[in-house]
């Protein structure tokens, strides 16, 4: 039965919702706006004219800022303008960078403006989803203040109404108010004006419009089902039949169907799908749309078109159009962007995280803390190449990638390794042959809990059952799943595991730094070492500053300068009034807590000592495993199989 209260709250919950639609109904409708084009330049162009002369490129460019203004204030303006992609796309800033920057120099009015921009990159990597969250972008700014778009009622073009100004009063109105008309009147526009107002276009209809795919407004979608039967009318349109019967004149701008979808993103962005399987003439005609903003179609002069043509295609298709030495014309007119997959083991992570939230069948489905990440260091593995430099293994490689401090490596290795690896994540596993078995896993599995050890097993499986895959490939991705678990889940559970074991392990390990500190600095000063409690006077400890830093394997000979570099750190962070921490130091912060780890191997080794361990070690190994639940995100069942799985390591050792 449901309890009393669950009406009222659901009834309270459906009546702020249809008090929240009814509100965006009533601003929809007042958002709307219809006059003659005479009111047009009376009321609506003084209050913000260069933004009504806005070009697509330049619209784009404003809504991106637009859709900036909630970032950090004085974080630079690409950054600020990559604000709408930050919560779906992730790994990919540098390649978001540059569209930014083609959208910036097309708004500048610069050559770029007439480039076509191509995404191009592996499956699954995010083009689709630069372009779909663009074209939403576009449909939310357009119904803003700032982004108000007007248009010519009923023009198939949606074509701005400032086009309607004649040639030859153009110079005065850029006198008046600042801003130059660029359009032509399209040939249905022209026929309209001189039909229906006899060429007084002071009278022309004039009507705010807002973006939208759904009703292709300013928004057009292509995609070539099958190539060899694609009919270029799907983008320009064709003479319509019927209405030539009605109409009697083939040549009759009415008697042509507007329905292409060059026409659909007038003033806006037509995305181009899997843009380079489509015939030669296609791709003639889209450039000379970007190039030249215009479109030759039998019985009219040229149509101007002003849009924006956002194309993205697979690596496959793009090495099979270079292949073709006649297309080096068409590629000099294409600005081509690479969206790689992510290469930051965290950043793939937090696709996985955004793919399982918005999955029905992982909502009630325990992930222990390690799975997303273990999956998303196999998937980097798979797209990295073998570092040739002496010292570096692809593991190393991985973390520095990640943000991670490596020991004998510069803090700006990651970025200078990428630059010398341009291809790297253009091929490997895809976010979806990941989360596939992630679902698969869940789906056979009899439990709502999804272990790291058995997301390894899943994923073992896709790999071998993937027909696509030949031997060669399967053993060199089962050889990546090998290396993620030693060389990475076998670290994170014992950290998890071991630190369970503590009462309050960061203020121990707090306190151990400090020891650290006291001792190193008392080595180096040659000085006596007061006892706190006894007052009495001692050398410093040499033999448990040793005990510290041979656990991240600081040699004899290297001491003096690993201890140098400790208190010079420790110095900055006293001079900046700030408390030297582990996280300060990550050597530091892996030596102090393997030395910790050290002191409490025993009561895991009680597990491993007997099959039937007695009360008191069972009682120990209940509170670690309700740590691991309680403060470090497993359940019951991921509990048991860490705490089996670290005991196993621990007997092997």
């Amino acid at each position: 039965m449901r309890p009393l209260g669950a009406d009222s709250d659901s009834h309270g919950t459906s009546a702020t919702f249809i008090d929240t639609l009814s509100s965006f109904s009533r601003l929809h409708r007042a958002q709307r706006w219809e006059g003659t084009f005479g009111d047009f330049l009376a009321n609506i162009l003084p209050a913000n004219p260069s933004a009504l002369a806005r070009s697509s490129h330049e619209y784009i460019w404003d809504m991106l800022r637009w859709h900036g203004r909630g970032a950090v204030p004085d974080a630079a303006e690409n950054v600020r303008a990559r604000e709408l992609f930050k919560h779906e796309l992730f790994g990919i800033d540098e390649p978001l960078s540059r569209v930014v920057d083609y959208f910036k120099a097309a708004a500048a009015g610069s050559d770029v403006g007439r480039r076509l921009l191509l995404l191009l990159g592996p499956p699954s990597g995010g083009k689709s989803t630069v372009a779909i969250l663009l074209k939403r972008g576009l449909e939310e700014y357009s119904r803003t203040d700032e982004g108000a778009l007007y248009a010519i009622r009923g023009s198939p073009l949606r074509e701005n109404p400032l086009n309607l100004i004649p040639t030859s009063l153009r110079a005065e109105f850029r006198q008046r108010y600042g801003i130059a008309v660029q359009g032509e009147l399209s040939p249905w526009a022209r026929d309209f004006v001189e039909r229906e107002y006899e060429g007084d276009f002071v009278r022309v209809p004039v009507e705010r419009v807002f973006l939208a795919e759904a009703s292709r407004v300013g928004i057009g979608t292509y995609a070539p089902h099958d190539p060899t039967t694609a009919d270029i009318a799907d983008l320009v349109g064709s003479v319509d039949l019927a209405k030539v019967a009605q109409i009697g004149d083939e040549g009759d701008p009415r008697a042509w169907s507007w329905s292409g979808a060059v026409y659909a993103a007038s003033r806006g962005v037509l995305e181009m799908i899997e843009i380079l399987k489509v015939k030669r003439e296609f791709l003639y005609l889209l450039l000379t749309l970007t190039q030249e903003k215009n479109v030759k179609v039998s019985r009219f002069p040229l149509i101007h078109l002003d849009e924006t043509i956002l194309a993205h295609t697979n690596l496959a298709e793009f090495h099979k159009f270079l292949q073709e030495k006649e297309n080096e014309a068409l590629l000099d007119r294409m600005v081509i962007i690479k969206i790689p997959y992510a290469l930051s083991y965290r950043d793939e992570s937090r696709i996985y995280q955004k793919l399982v939230s918005g999955a029905p069948a992982f909502r009630n489905v325990h992930l222990d803390p390690h799975v997303l990440n273990l999956a998303a260091v196999f998937a980097i593995l798979t797209r990295l190449t073998k570092p040739e430099r002496e010292g570096l293994d692809t593991p190393k490689k991985l973390r520095l990638y990640a943000g991670e401090a490596v020991e004998g490596m510069p803090e700006n290795e990651g970025q200078r390794l990428r630059t010398e690896a341009p291809e790297e994540g253009m091929t490997g596993v895809s976010p979806r042959f990941v989360i596939n078995a992630i679902s698969n896993a869940i789906t056979r599995g009899n439990t709502h809990s999804l272990t790291s050890m058995e997301l390894l097993l899943a994923l073992k499986d896709s790999i071998e059952s993937d027909a696509r895959m030949d031997a060669k490939q399967k053993k060199a991705w089962i050889d990546h799943l090998v290396t993620a678990r030693k060389e990475f889940y076998n670290r994170w559970v014992k950290e998890d595991v071991h630190r369970a074991m503590f009462a309050s392990f960061e203020e121990e390990a707090q306190q151990l730094l400090e020891k650290y500190l006291d001792e190193v600095e008392a080595s180096l000063d040659h000085r006596q070492v007061t006892d706190p409690i006894t007052g009495e006077t001692r050398a410093a400890d040499e033999r448990f500053l040793r005990s510290v830093e041979e656990k991240i394997k600081v040699s004899v000979s290297g001491k003096l300068s690993f201890r140098q570099e400790v208190v010079r750190k420790a110095m900055v962070a006293f001079k900046a009034g700030e408390k030297f921490k582990l996280a300060s130091h990550a050597c530091m912060r892996e030596a102090i807590e393997q030395y910790l780890f050290e002191e409490r191997r025993d009561v895991l080794r009680l597990v491993t000592s007997t099959a039937r361990p007695d009360e008191e070690a069972r009682q120990k190994i209940s509170v670690v495993q309700q740590r691991l639940v309680s403060e470090y995100g497993y359940d019951e069942h991921s509990a048991k199989e860490a705490l089996s799985y670290v005991t196993t390591l621990l007997a092997q050792e």
